[in-house]
C-alpha cells in the first residue's frame, strides 16, 4: 500500500469522466482501492474517488466510522445508482481535491446503488444521511464533476481564485533548484 498524491482543483484530469472497472474486479484493482484507502484515511478525509489520485476509473473508497471507532472501509466498482428521493437535505460539504473549502450542497436524501465490492460481488444497497451524500458527492467525481460546480457561478469563481491563489504561493515557497526537478 502506498499513499498517493491528491489532485487538487483546478487540475483538469479532474474534469474528465471516469472509465468503467472492464473484466471485473482484479488484483490490480484491489491494489489500487488498498492505496486509495491509506491516502484517504492519510488525508484525513471519508471518501475518495480514484480520479482524485489521477486514476480515470469508476472506483471510490469510503469509510464513514466515527472518530475512535474501528474502521469500517467501504470500496465502490462501477457504481450506479438506481433510484433518487425526491426528497433533498442540504450538507455541508468539503474535499480533499478543494481544501479548505466547505459549503451546503442540496442532494437527494436517499439513493439506492448497485456497485460491486472488493471481491467483484454485485451488491445493491440503499443509502441515506451521510452516506447518501458520500456517495453522491464521490460519484460526482467519476462524472468530473466538483462539489463547488454545485454552487454558485460567483461562489464558485471565488473558490477558484482562491485556489489559484494558495497554489502560487506554494510554489513561491519552493527553492528554485526543487523546482526545476519537479517537472
Amino acid at each position: 500500500m502506498a499513499i498517493r498524491p491528491i489532485l487538487t482543483a483546478p487540475d483538469p484530469r479532474l474534469k474528465q469522466r471516469s472509465a468503467p472497472v472492464q473484466g471485473g474486479v482484479t488484483d490490480a484493482h484491489r491494489a489500487l482501492m488498498d492505496d486509495m484507502l491509506e491516502t484517504m484515511y492519510d488525508a484525513p478525509g471519508i471518501g475518495l474517488a480514484a480520479i482524485q489520485i489521477g486514476e480515470p476509473l469508476r472506483i471510490i473508497v469510503m469509510d464513514l466510522a466515527k472518530e475512535g471507532e474501528p474502521k469500517q472501509p467501504r470500496y465502490f466498482v462501477n457504481p450506479e445508482i438506481l433510484w433518487a428521493s425526491e426528497e433533498t437535505q442540504p450538507y455541508e460539504e468539503g474535499c480533499l481535491s478543494v481544501p479548505d473549502i466547505y459549503d451546503e450542497v442540496e442532494r437527494p436524501a436517499r439513493v439506492k446503488l448497485r456497485y460491486l465490492n472488493y471481491h467483484g460481488e454485485q451488491v445493491e444497497e440503499d443509502a441515506e444521511g451521510l452516506f447518501a451524500v458520500c456517495i453522491q458527492h464521490e460519484m460526482d467525481h467519476l462524472e468530473g464533476v466538483l462539489f463547488i460546480d454545485h454552487l454558485s457561478r460567483l461562489k464558485r469563481e471565488k473558490v477558484l481564485q482562491k485556489l489559484k491563489k494558495a497554489k502560487r504561493a506554494a510554489e513561491a515557497d519552493v527553492e528554485p533548484a526543487q523546482r526545476s526537478h519537479r517537472l
